[in-house]
């Protein structure tokens, strides 16, 4: 990935790429929409991961691999 997300960008989820992927194997698959619509921000990053808080929603902050995300314009 050419611009590859930082801690502290505002992103969201690319859907393709996470309904498709290892993860969604190993737990619910029916992910809320708030993932794929609204502003997550980058609270840290780890390896390939990013830790991602979405603020406008009272959830907890979830673990999504780099490449499952996408800056949000």
């Amino acid at each position: 990935m050419a611009d590859t997300p930082k801690r502290g960008d505002l992103v969201r989820a690319i859907r393709e790429k996470l309904e498709n992927s290892v993860e969604a194997t190993a737990s619910d698959t029916r992910f809320p929409p708030y993932l794929f619509e609204t502003k997550g921000e980058i609270l840290e990053t780890r390896d390939d991961y990013a830790l991602v808080m979405f603020g406008h929603v009272p959830t907890p902050n979830i673990w999504l691999r780099l490449d499952q995300l996408e800056k949000f314009e």
